[in-house]
Order: C-alpha cells, then structure tokens, then sequence
C-alpha cells in the first residue's frame, strides 16, 4: 500500500438558484485572476517591479471593501484566494520555461473554481462553502478517504462537475519483472518490443466530417444570437464525446502497460516541435503522445516502478538491434529494411522499441549514453563502402 494523492470526478445537478451562485463563484475567480494578471504586466511595465502572491493577498483584501467591488464578498474567499494560487504557480512555470505566459481567462471556455476546505458528501448530496443546502452529486463510487479540496467546473456543453482530491491509500499492482521497449508513433499508437501492437483509433479522423459540418454552420451564425449559442452547444459536445473517448483508451492501455511490466522505456519525445510540422500536426494531436506519456509516468510512480525516457535523439529506427550498426540514409517511408552483414531483417517500428529498451536499461544501471551513441555513429561512418545504404535492400 502507498499513499497518494487521487482526484475522482463526478457529475452535479445544481437548482437553478445554484447555478447562478456557481456562475458568480465562476466569474468572480475568473475576474480576480485576470485582474491581478494585469496588474502584474502593468508593474512590471511601468516600475520594473514584479509581484507576487502574497502582494496580490494583501491588494485583494483592500479591493474587497472598495464599493465598486463589494460582490466579490459574495463569493468564497478561499476560493478567489486560490484564483491568485493559480495565477503565481502558471508565472513560475513560465519563467522556468515549462509553459507559455499566462492567458487571460474567457467565459466561453470550461469554468472553475477550487474550494480547499470544508468539502463534504453525505447521502449523495455535496457539501462547500456558500452552499448550505447542498449539490446532488452522482456518485460511481463512495468516497471514505480523507478529502482535501474540490474544484467545481462547468464544461462548455453545459455540464456540472466536481473533481474531489482524496489522499488514499493505493493498492499497488503486484511485480512481473518483465521490461518493455515501447516505440510511439501515428500509424500505430504504442509498438511494444514484445510484439505487441496498440492500435491508434484515430478518434478525431473518424469524426472530422461531422465537426467540418457543424462548424460551417456555426460559421453562418449571427454573433451572440441564441442559435449561435445552439449552434456552439453542438459542435462542444462532438469536440467533448471525442476527448473522453480518447481518454478512456489511452486510461485502458496506459494501466495495462503498468500492470504487466515493471520497467517501461520510451523515447524523450518534444510532442511541441512535433506539432509545428502543419502536414501532421493534426495526426499528432489525435494520437495524443504526450498525454499517453503523461499517465505512464505517474501510474509507474503510483505502483513503484521504473519508466525511463531515453534521449530524443538516440538512433532507434536507424540502429540495427542485433549487432548495433546505424543505417544513416534511413527515410521515413521506408519500413522495413535488412542489415547486410547479420542479415537480420527489421520492422522499423519494432526495431525501434528494442533499441528503446537496451538503452533504457543501460540508463537504468548508470552505464554512458552519450559515449555509447557517438561510438555507435563513429562506427558506422567508418564502415566499408559496401556497407553503406547503397547496397541495402529496402522493402517499403
């Protein structure tokens, strides 16, 4: 058993009166994150000076009794304090260059607000702050471990959500011992180095004809007329019926990954340069690698096990995985190809992923990697002339 920190979401059905509370908790947060966002480019622009939560705090406290701004006590305070929250951890990861600088929040897009404290469910009623009689919720499952805050959200189809942040008591999965090399790519989602193949279900392609469709309707709409609004309802539900679908396949694969195997290698992909190829930024969105990457990781975390990323440049599609020559010329729309000298016959994909697993375990024991790489690309630069791509036979 291993403790962590689980989130589990549930759907809510608030009255109509509390829909309205819901929307000013949704506005006021929203307001009070873009208005210190602004201020904090104005005092940089103007005094060079940059501000921080704690001087946000103190300014929001003021801002409060100003007359101007009285409704803001309508709302929970711990809430709007965590708006401020949220405002300084997306600076800091800005400034160590982990995200883009923060955006202005839009009332067209998903709305929430988080409430740290005081969060509880009895007989399928949810309990915050502000709201006394309590949200219906339905529930999947019975939540007995100890809540630690909620954050309510509205998604752009209408629904109501609350996502409750338990730390629980997690029930590892038991250890195999088996290691994976796992290649990714677009034609198939995950290429395993055991042979086994997750198919990429192209959930966006599937359904492009009917968003192309709803969306040159949406076009024709007046702006902010209510068949607009209609219209917009429509083309949200496909775009949401398209991430959960994706979500639950890549939840199902990702648990089955980390259940059969203890250690899990893959490649150190940057999924953003990946995206400005425009020809297939598209596939790449769809197959949703860095998602797939991200519940890996912390899935092995959760259950103790090793997921290693090996540098993004290593050679694993180049690389023959039998005795380590690199085919220099190897182009994308070649699949398949067949080392001369061992005569071993490669699938690129699957070569790839055992390369990804030999070298993942030599990270795993400490061995070089750098050195390993260039001794394995001065190798092949001093190979004869009979070695080279030239005489190689392709099969595409």
């Amino acid at each position: 058993m291993k403790t962590i920190f689980k989130s589990f979401k549930f759907r809510i059905y608030p009255t109509k009166e509390q829909e309205i509370l819901l929307s000013k908790h949704f506005g006021a947060c929203r307001f009070v994150f873009n208005h210190y966002l602004n201020k904090r480019k104005e005092s940089y622009i103007e005094d060079k000076k940059t501000l921080n939560y704690y001087d946000n705090a103190n300014d929001l406290t003021q801002l409060k009794k100003d007359e101007n701004f009285i409704w803001l006590k309508e709302i929970n305070s711990q809430s709007l304090q965590s708006a401020l929250r949220n405002l300084d951890v997306s600076y800091m990861k800005f400034f160590r260059k982990q995200t883009k600088f923060p955006q202005f929040k839009s009332k067209y897009d998903r709305q929430s607000f988080k409430t740290p404290q005081s969060v509880t469910i009895k007989n399928n009623i949810l309990y915050i702050p502000k709201f006394n009689e309590g949200i219906k919720i339905c529930l999947y499952k019975e939540i007995n471990d100890k809540i630690l805050f909620a954050t309510i959200s509205k998604s752009t189809t209408g629904k109501y959500y609350v996502s409750i942040t338990c730390e629980v008591q997690h029930e590892q999965f038991e250890k195999t011992g088996s290691k994976i090399g796992i290649d990714t790519g677009i034609k198939d989602l995950a290429i395993l180095s055991d042979g086994k193949i997750y198919e990429n279900i192209k959930t966006l392609k599937n359904n492009i004809k009917k968003l192309k469709h709803k969306q040159r309707q949406l076009s024709k709409k007046v702006k902010n007329s209510s068949s607009r609004n209609k219209q917009r309802k429509k083309l949200a539900i496909i775009y949401e019926k398209i991430t959960n679908i994706r979500k639950d396949y890549l939840h199902k694969i990702s648990t089955e990954i980390v259940k059969n195997h203890d250690i899990i290698c893959v490649e150190d992909l940057s999924v953003k340069n990946m995206m400005k190829n425009h020809s297939l930024a598209q596939s790449f969105s769809d197959v949703s690698l860095g998602e797939f990457y991200r519940q890996l990781e912390y899935k092995c975390e959760w259950n103790d096990k090793h997921f290693i990323k090996i540098d993004r440049y290593f050679p694993s599609s180049k690389m023959c995985s039998n005795c380590g020559w690199i085919y220099q010329d190897l182009n994308l729309n070649i699949r398949e190809w067949i080392r001369p000298s061992c005569g071993e016959n490669h699938d690129r994909d699957f070569n790839a992923s055992k390369n990804i697993l030999k070298q993942g375990l030599k990270i795993l024991s400490g061995s070089g990697i750098e050195s390993d790489i260039k001794q394995k690309q001065v190798e092949a630069l001093s190979v004869d002339e009979s070695m080279k791509p030239e005489t190689t036979k392709s099969l595409v």
